[in-house]
């Protein structure tokens, strides 16, 4: 073995930005969150040179000159000072890592002037060298690299295409841009705007601006505190009718930070269990406040993974808020000063009303196993912040969106024996009957404590097989819960004593075969699993004739359930035809 000696300086930050800078993309992830930091209002990134040449321009708050040798050293950084800081962070950067990595690996020309200086300072960086220069600048900062990793020419030929590479730096601009409606954040590659966001501080706006108008009308609002924790989340999430094919639409934060957290990510798949097909997502944006002493956010040099203090309640928080923006809930905030005690009175008191869930259980994520339990009680927190009398108190009562159905539908026929059309004063409406009925029949039984059953007296004999027999058995009394009496005759032949009244004519064989199929091999949801196959038995067929009356009553019932878009399988209820769409194809005005 060669004899040990000490690495230069430039090698060791070669090594070191391995781990920060992995492609072009985290080079403007680190240049940009350190602009967001300086409180710019303003960000511009060009990409040129197959994105090896990156400059970013900020109006933000610049860098002193006396610090700006001292900014491209390692572990240099103006945003934590003692050991106390790093579990009270309140920026993106803290690390100081990112520049001193960056000009190991590139030419970068760094402009910058403070609004307590006429004049600005210019840097010159190469091979970890600096060199500064006074010069006439405007308030702000800005970062030219050129060049990025010429002196790492085997970290050249692991980077993808050049336009795979900006596709890259597109949604991290996209993703920052969500974070940070405030800020207005413009892109260019090759001299063309390919992104830009206006910066009203009006989070739907930027949605439209990154994305389109056709996302902001299938969108539901999240807002909800916790002022017990000091948890708050805002944001928006999709209809579960309105889905994309991947988790790249999951813009999820916090504290405004861009990360992947799994337990974020469970509790929004668990929020749209029953909602949406398997291998379709929503698009969320969504960001957490928490506490910093509550997470932490330095386990990784991206600073994208996080840990929290208490996970179940995170997750719990995130699940309850995202489900009461589905079914049109929305908090509303209003600040009371305590009155004396003489002026109390019967106009000073609001009422809380919290939202009735499914299940009203504690919901634990276990991050070891990747799995998500619900207990028998209500968190005690919960029930603590009921009891707390603030000096000033901020009451929380939620309003449901206004949801007024139309006392006759407007029924103008059956299409295939299948669809019901409605006409709406916008528009045309084309609702399936089987999974609209569904859904109501899903929800209504959810609600029930008590299932009406019907005793059968001939009931056909069903073998199964002997994991079948085995998960039926130990979970009878799930079976008895929703109305279902099974009795085994056999090791592996069973009969059902009795049904739900409202699939009584149905083959007991049939309901017992579905259920089985549903669970495939995964118990998990298995309560579930046995209503959804309940009310699909129960609702009306696809292919059969329905009077006027009977449409009136599906359609008038179905819009009476809290997630009206899609049957507990997933699949969307209804089609919406714009009346200006149908008018514009028969190319008429109106």
């Amino acid at each position: 073995m060669a004899r040990i000696k000490q690495l230069s300086k430039h090698l060791i930050n070669q090594i070191a930005a391995g781990e920060v800078i992995e492609r072009p993309a985290s080079v403007v992830k680190e240049l940009v969150e350190n602009s967001i930091d300086a409180g710019a209002t303003k960000i511009s990134v060009e990409i040129n040179n197959d994105c090896r040449d990156i400059r970013v321009a900020d109006n933000g708050s610049g860098i002193h000159p006396d610090d700006i040798m001292l900014a491209f050293s390692k572990h240099a950084t103006s945003k934590i000072a003692t050991d106390e800081d790093l579990f009270d962070i309140h920026t993106l950067g803290f690390r100081g890592e990112a520049l001193s990595s960056i000009i190991s690996i590139s030419k970068l020309t760094c402009t910058t002037r403070t609004v307590d200086f006429e004049t600005g300072t210019k840097v010159k960086c190469e091979n970890s060298e600096v060199k500064q220069v006074e010069t006439g600048c405007a308030v702000g900062t800005i970062m030219d690299i050129k060049d990025l990793f010429y002196n790492l020419p085997a970290r050249l030929k692991f980077l993808k295409s050049s336009n795979t590479e900006f596709s890259y730096i597109q949604e991290l601009i996209q993703s920052l841009a969500l974070a940070h409606p405030e800020c207005s954040l413009e892109l260019k590659k090759n001299g063309k705007t390919v992104l830009k966001t206006t910066g009203q501080n009006n989070l739907l706006q930027t949605i439209k601006e990154v994305y389109s108008s056709d996302v902001i009308s299938n969108l539901k609002e999240v807002f909800k505190t916790d002022n017990l924790s000091g948890l708050k989340i805002s944001g928006y999430v999709s209809t579960p009718d309105y889905t994309r094919s991947s988790k790249k639409s999951y813009h999820i934060y916090i504290n405004s930070r861009t990360v992947k957290c799994p337990v974020f990510q469970k509790a929004v798949d668990t929020a749209y269990k029953s909602l949406i097909a398997n291998g379709k997502y929503p698009f969320v944006v969504l960001n957490l406040e928490i506490p910093p002493s509550d997470v932490d956010v330095n386990v990784h040099p991206t600073k994208k993974e996080v840990r929290y203090k208490n996970p179940n309640q995170v997750f719990n928080f995130i699940y309850t808020s995202i489900q009461a923006g589905l079914m049109n809930y929305v908090e509303r905030q209003k600040q009371f000063n305590k009155p004396e005690p003489a002026a109390a009175s019967i106009e000073n008191v609001i009422n809380f009303e919290q939202p009735k869930f499914e299940n009203t259980g504690e919901i634990i994520f276990d991050k070891d196993r990747d799995t998500v339990y619900v207990s028998d009680r209500i968190m005690e927190q919960e029930e603590q912040s009921q009891n707390i009398q603030p000096q000033e108190e901020q009451r929380q009562f939620f309003v449901p969106v206004d949801k007024t159905p139309e006392p006759e539908e407007n029924i103008i026929g059956q299409y295939k024996n299948t669809y019901i059309l409605v006409e709406k004063e916008d528009g045309l409406e084309i609702i399936d009957q089987h999974i609209a009925e569904e859904r109501y029949i899903y929800e209504k039984l959810m609600s029930e404590k008590n299932i009406v059953s019907q005793m059968l007296f001939v009931s056909d004999v069903i073998p199964v097989s002997s994991t079948e027999a085995e998960l039926i058995k130990e979970n009878v009394q799930k079976f008895e819960k929703f109305g279902y009496g099974i009795e085994f005759l056999k090791e592996n032949e069973l009969i059902f004593r009795k049904v739900p009244q409202m699939i009584a004519k149905v083959s007991p064989k049939e309901i017992l075969a579905d259920i089985l199929d549903n669970i495939d091999g995964n118990i998990d949801r298995l309560e579930e699993k046995i209503l959804i196959t309940t009310a699909c038995k129960a609702s009306v067929k696809a292919g059969q004739k329905l009077s006027t009356w009977q449409m009136q009553e599906i359609v008038k019932k179905w819009r009476t359930t809290k997630m009206p878009y899609t049957c507990p399988h997933g699949r969307p209820i209804v089609k919406f035809f714009p009346h200006k769409e149908i008018a514009g194809f028969f190319q008429r005005n109106a």
